[in-house]
């Protein structure tokens, strides 16, 4: 079937944007990858809502019950082994001298746990999409090895990409009393309020615990796929107006030059054809962030765009209802690392509470990481401009470069 919006974006267009990305100035990013950055849809590669699936079945489609009494299908404790391998690695790259934005699987070797993290990525990318790893000895480590080891993983399942204007490719998640209600200026990460149901801007994040709070932060994992069959099953209008685009993402002012501040795009897209296996599945993948789309009043108030239509109002706190019906709750403990893929789950954060300052207790601290994976290498082929580059998504202004600061700033 013919994708849903007839227009065409010209070839010269997506032919410069692409080879921009390979302009890349190795004395500001050295490994010759930039991070592409947001990007609009391809609106002639949106495809039209009687297009998608009735119901979706098979590994990616999960309730909470099939995995919340069954640790074992999702949780590993890392062994005495592995840790070994991970802390001889992470050594011998501080031996290096090199930054830690210079890490990749060439200079982290680990040639015994590396098969077990290639089937650990398959399960990312292709079934459930999640995975809690429990015993990194953080505080053994101290910060500065933590985040070698970290990243070290982080290789060996994607390539690091910006998570905002600064060019932090590791991210800190943490309260740093930023107003939260400033939703046009904030980013929910950097403050200790509630994060709703979202998808970030790579195809996996990885989230390490560093320091809890004193209460609150905990996390839930919903399956997008679950999620789909039951606006099919409950609410089909409210499904297909998801796969319509026409809604806004505000891009909260980390735009290059010459480019919008929002994104017109849809929440639910099917997959781009295989062009050497036209007969694969063309699976529903989900791009959201209520932060995001309900941050634009500067704009539909000055006429610029419209605003949220009833309708779409309804859909987005329906969503929301149905991720938090089918929610595997998780909580993170100190040395967790979590990974999640964005392509077919949704994941939130209850709100939280540091310990007080008389306390001498740590503030809650995540190390994050978004991580990329082109098309060639295993990522899903999404309809975008930028699916077959090793860096796609993330968030790019100008030719900010990358950075991996230990702590948030």
């Amino acid at each position: 079937m013919a994708p849903a919006v007839d227009v065409d974006t010209p070839i010269d267009a997506i032919r410069g944007l692409k080879a921009r990305a390979k302009q890349v100035d190795r004395s500001i990013f050295p490994d010759g990858l930039k991070t592409t950055g947001q990007h609009p849809p391809l609106y002639d590669k949106i495809y039209p809502y009687s297009a998608f699936p009735k119901r979706i079945e098979g590994p990616t489609e999960w309730k909470a019950e099939d995995y919340a009494n069954n640790p074992e299908r999702w949780v590993h404790q890392f062994s005495e082994d592995e840790l070994t391998e991970i802390s001889k690695a992470a050594d011998n790259f501080m031996e290096l001298g090199l930054p830690l934005t210079g890490i990749t699987k060439d200079n982290f070797r680990l040639p015994e746990f590396e098969s077990s993290l290639t089937t650990m990525r398959r399960e990312l990318l292709n079934g459930k999409g999640f995975i809690l790893y429990k015993g990194f000895p953080v505080r053994e480590w101290g910060n500065h090895k933590s985040a070698v080891a970290y990243m070290g993983l982080g290789a060996y399942l994607g390539y690091p990409v910006s998570q905002n204007g600064h060019g932090h490719i590791l991210g800190h998640v943490k309260d740093l009393g930023e107003d939260s209600t400033q939703i046009d200026k904030v980013r929910i990460y950097r403050t200790n309020a509630r994060q709703f149901f979202h998808a970030d801007d790579c195809d996996i994040v990885g989230l390490l615990c560093i320091a809890k709070a004193e209460f609150g932060g905990e996390s839930d994992v919903a399956s997008i796929h679950n999620v789909w069959n039951i606006l099919q099953a409950e609410r089909p209008d409210v499904a297909e107006l998801l796969t319509q685009p026409v809604w806004y993402f505000d891009r909260k002012g980390e735009v290059s030059q010459g480019e919008d501040p929002y994104i017109k795009a849809a929440v639910f897209y099917l997959e781009t054809p295989d062009p050497v296996h036209p007969e694969r599945e063309q699976r529903v993948y989900c791009k959201w962030d209520p932060y995001f789309v309900r941050s634009l009043s500067r704009f539909s108030d000055a006429g610029i765009i419209p605003p949220l239509s009833p309708a779409q109002d309804e859909a987005v706190k329906l969503l929301e209802a149905t991720c938090e019906r089918v929610k595997l709750h998780m909580i993170l403990d100190i040395g967790d690392i979590q990974f999640v893929a964005n392509t077919h789950t949704l994941h939130a954060r209850t709100a939280y509470r540091d310990f007080g300052p008389d306390t001498g207790m740590p503030r809650r601290h995540l190390m994050r990481l978004w991580l990329s994976v082109p098309e060639d290498e295993g990522g899903w082929r999404l309809p975008f401009w930028d699916s077959d580059e090793k860096k796609r998504g993330g968030i790019q202004v100008d030719d900010t470069p990358p950075v991996a600061r230990l702590e948030a700033d």
